[in-house]
């Protein structure tokens, strides 16, 4: 394997979060028999993404072209949001609208197509609606979409970059405004209109901060959350990936007992062949070895009686002499 490409990460990640580990245990593997392991390592350091992240970065992946076009639209509101063009702003935020509900569309249609996608009615397509919503106002999230490498689904509090109140500081060293003052006015002293004005500002910026204290903690809160979800996962995984692995090895030493096992059956069937052949060969010497010890008495015999023939001839040959 020549490296970590790119087909390789969309491969994964646009395979559905219930098949993802699986997945990649087989591209870890796959690249050490290949003898990559730095590419095995970068395999393994990539993070299963939820079915939200998962609907999201199988869009970009699928139809990158409509994430462009959306991320190009992003850049549009933001600098519009900026420079408080009131009317452009609102043309842009119309278009975001109608890109968000087809891009949703397009999600639901794109997990249909999957065979291994859950269910349409249990698709989190409010999660993904979130996360595109997100990326218009979060240039990282725009920029996580577009790569199709997304871990969760995203949100966004507010929309785009918060601009700060215009502040007139009313006082009285304006001379020649004194007499438009309503009667009853003092000199040099701010009008009641102006300091509830002031006062209405401060509060907005005070709760301001304090929504913003508030969603640091939040996040700080969730950041915590994520980092012992993330330990939890690397564990589960480690300890899987070492199950894993002593599942192939335990797999490995009972083929070779059973390769084993089967040469001592083939031997065991050869031996019983040879005892078979033995046992024959000595049936047939056994009886080889009767037909010659009788065969050999019927000999001794027949010698004992022509001996005795010729001791009774040259018996009566004496006797007549």
């Amino acid at each position: 394997m020549p490296g970590l490409s790119t087909e390789l990460v969309q491969q994964l990640y646009r395979t559905p979060p219930d098949r993802f580990v699986a997945a990649r245990e087989a591209a870890v593997a796959q690249a050490r028999r290949a003898g990559d392991p730095a590419t095995a390592r970068e395999l393994a350091r990539l993070r299963r993404p939820t079915v939200a992240a998962w609907l999201v970065n199988l869009l970009a992946i699928r139809r990158p072209e409509l994430v462009a076009d959306l991320v190009q639209l992003a850049d549009a509101l933001r600098s519009a949001q900026r420079e408080l063009r009131g009317p452009k702003l609102r043309e842009l935020s119309a278009q975001r609208r109608a890109v968000v509900g087809a891009l949703v569309a397009e999600v639901r249609k794109l997990a249909a197509a999957e065979p291994d996608a859950p269910p349409a009615n249990r698709l989190p397509l409010a999660e993904v609606e979130a996360t595109l919503n997100a990326a218009f106002s979060d240039v990282e999230v725009a920029e996580q979409v577009r790569a199709g490498r997304l871990l969760r689904a995203a949100s966004y509090a507010g929309f785009g970059e918060v601009p700060r109140p215009q502040l007139r500081l009313v006082t009285g060293d304006d001379e020649e405004h004194d007499e438009e003052r309503p009667a009853g006015a003092q000199r040099g002293r701010p009008e009641a209109a102006p300091r509830t004005d002031r006062a209405a500002e401060r509060a907005e910026r005070a709760a301001q901060r304090a929504a913003q204290a508030e969603r640091a903690r939040q996040r700080r809160a969730l950041d915590r959350e994520l980092a012992k979800a993330q330990a939890d996962q690397d564990r589960a995984e480690a300890e899987l990936t070492e199950a894993t692995g002593q599942e192939r090895d335990g797999a490995a030493v009972l083929d070779g007992l059973e390769a084993e096992l089967a040469e001592l059956e083939r031997r065991r069937a050869v031996a019983e062949q040879d005892l078979s052949r033995a046992k024959l060969a000595r049936r047939a010497a056994e009886r080889a070895v009767t037909v010659a010890r009788r065969r050999a008495g019927e000999v001794e015999a027949a010698i004992e009686a022509l001996a005795a023939e010729e001791g009774d001839a040259d018996a009566g040959g004496g006797a007549a002499d």
